[in-house]
């Protein structure tokens, strides 16, 4: 992992639907990197994504010694319902605007 290793290259990352673990594979966590990041990560989890729960990531996030927060789009799969046109300006809207709040920067 980049940041891993250079943490100063970016202000912050933005994850969207990381995918904790294979889906019904919850004992094949992917977290092993994580206690090596030091750049603020902002998380953007569906409720129901297959690839971890919220209380799994939550737990994994806890791991990380940087700034992190999670932001849970509340009934969306692993694609945080992008594939529904209806939401999909507004949810882009607020990851940017809470990525924006995250990072100290002014939207």
């Amino acid at each position: 992992m980049l940041c891993k290793e250079e943490p100063e290259l970016v202000s912050g990352l933005l994850l969207l639907s990381y995918p904790l673990h294979p889906p019904r594979r919850p004992e094949q966590q992917r977290t092993q990197h994580l206690p090596d990041l030091r750049t603020p990560t902002l998380f953007v989890h569906g409720s129901r994504d297959p690839f971890g729960t919220t209380e799994e990531l939550e737990r994994a996030l806890k791991m990380i010694p940087a700034k992190t927060r999670l932001i849970t789009v509340d009934g969306a799969g692993h694609d945080l319902g992008f594939k529904g046109k209806s939401k999909k300006e507004e949810l882009s809207g607020r990851i940017f605007s809470e990525f924006s709040t995250f990072l100290g920067v002014p939207s």
